[in-house]
């Protein structure tokens, strides 16, 4: 779901945003491939108006890059450890540009054995987990995707931060579509949101965050915990999905876990060090994989007849994104100013005119 758009946003188009950013990250010492995937990748997810994984991580991407935790050129390696099974070793390289690599690889695994799995270690924040998944799908695979971070979101129970948002993203071919996906974190909203809350100076909506005290609050400046998907009191069902996620892209890949993961936003000199795990299946192996597509599209129709008319997971996002191709992407004032600011540090051109103030 998209977040209210900040009074004084411009609206930019998606390709001017695009060639700005990947001008910035070649400045930066990244390929001109790495850099153009790592800028189209945050530039699709703000079309799908996830704009708390969007353009507006990359002001603190590039920091990191300038600083050294993320590694601009690194030395990623892939390992087969068997007919179906790989790991993937970032290098302390970019999230993003890591797992295109780990999820291509999982999809390659696939098609060959029926069944691909990955695991990724020493790499950083990878953005929205549908990246990977949806692609997978559209090319006729069944995809799920995981990733881990730092310690934002309070276990049930408890009220300090102690896992990661954690998210996971499914996604399965339909007929005649774009894949049905599955897209969301283990806590009701990213604490990427809380930042950009803080940065414009808007509210949080209620039963999402807890206080130093472990107090609800709506106030940005003073959240220091999620809540887990369910709230205060149904909290457990989120918990448990974040623990198992942790263990799936932590110990499983040898990558630290909880609150022994360096934080995103104060710890900006140490690598990040996080993990992921992506899980890919070729649907031709399975009794109804011929007629799996055509199943999800007879579901979706079943459903939009329904009272509300309730939509397939991911089409919010797709409407979304046909909006903001013609409109163009909210670049908040704050986000604008960030971006001016290091076009002068970096000495780049190609700015959008309308955020050169």
């Amino acid at each position: 779901m998209s977040q209210p758009i900040i009074e004084g946003s411009v609206w930019i188009s998606h390709e001017l945003l695009a060639a700005w950013a990947r001008r910035c990250l070649e400045a930066l010492g990244m390929t001109p491939d790495d850099a153009g995937q790592l800028a189209d990748s945050l530039l699709q997810t703000s079309l799908w108006g996830i704009d708390s994984h969007g353009i507006a991580r990359l002001p603190h991407y590039m920091e990191r890059l300038g600083r050294g935790s993320i590694k601009a050129r690194p030395a990623i390696e892939v390992k087969e450890t068997g007919p179906a099974t790989a790991q993937v070793h970032g290098g302390q390289g970019h999230g993003i540009v890591v797992a295109h690599r780990a999820a291509a690889v999982a999809g390659a695994l696939a098609r060959r054995s029926g069944v691909g799995a990955v695991g990724v270690s020493d790499s950083s924040h990878c953005g929205a987990m549908a990246l990977y998944a949806r692609p997978a799908a559209r090319a006729g695979l069944i995809a799920m995707a995981f990733t881990h971070a730092d310690a934002i979101a309070a276990p049930h129970g408890g009220k300090r931060a102690f896992f990661g948002t954690n998210p996971v993203a499914i996604a399965i071919p339909r007929a005649g579509h774009e894949p049905v996906c599955l897209d969301m974190a283990t806590t009701s909203i990213p604490f990427n949101r809380v930042i950009n809350a803080r940065r414009e100076g808007h509210p949080l909506p209620p039963g999402v965050a807890y206080d130093a005290g472990g107090n609800p609050t709506t106030d940005a400046r003073d959240a220091r915990a999620l809540m887990p998907l369910g709230g205060a009191e149904y909290g457990y069902k989120g918990y448990g999905l974040a623990l198992m996620i942790d263990l799936l892209c932590g110990p499983l890949n040898a990558n630290p876990w909880g609150p022994t993961i360096s934080n995103m936003f104060t710890a900006l000199d140490e690598p990040r060090r996080l993990g992921a795990f992506f899980l890919m299946l070729d649907p031709s192996r399975f009794a109804g994989g011929e007629t799996l597509a055509a199943a999800v599209e007879a579901i979706a129709r079943a459903l939009s007849g329904e009272p509300g008319s309730p939509r397939m997971p991911g089409d919010p996002e797709l409407r979304e994104e046909a909006a903001r191709r013609a409109q163009g992407i909210p670049v908040e004032p704050g986000l604008a100013a960030q971006m001016r600011d290091w076009t002068r540090r970096l000495g780049v051109d190609g700015l959008p005119a309308a955020l050169d103030a």
